[in-house]
């Protein structure tokens, strides 16, 4: 059974889009409205808002007002979960690398030309 943890598959969901990641990149950089956001895309502004609501709900990134104007600010704490979950996988799949690492130096040692051989030369019928 696949467990869901909403959390991180809002924050998956978020990071899968170039659109959204390109987004986050630029309100990391500088906290900009999301006019100022529309301005470096071929999107309409409600596409804009679409995906900074996608952004929002994975906690990636919140509004704030200031004065007439909604700036859209990077939260970086959303993407310290990720890189926490991703960790785990890495360590996971480092200890099986490492075990497949060792099982081909293993096989190696065992099919050397000398070893093989010395199999050879214990295998010939005596006369």
């Amino acid at each position: 059974m696949v467990e869901s943890n909403i959390e991180l598959d809002n924050l998956f969901l978020a990071l899968a889009d170039a659109t959204r990641r390109s987004i986050l990149q630029r309100v990391a950089e500088a906290e900009l409205s999301i006019g100022a956001i529309a301005e470096y895309y071929h999107l309409t502004y409600a596409a804009i808002a679409k995906h900074i609501k996608v952004l929002e709900k994975a906690a990636l990134v919140r509004k704030q007002r200031r004065g007439k104007e909604q700036l859209v600010i990077v939260v970086p704490s959303a993407l310290k979960i990720a890189r926490e979950h991703l960790h785990a996988y890495e360590a996971l799949w480092q200890d099986r690398f490492g075990q497949l690492d060792a099982l081909l130096a293993h096989d190696e040692t065992r099919a050397s030309p000398t070893s093989h051989k010395k199999r050879q030369h214990h295998d010939k019928p005596k006369r």
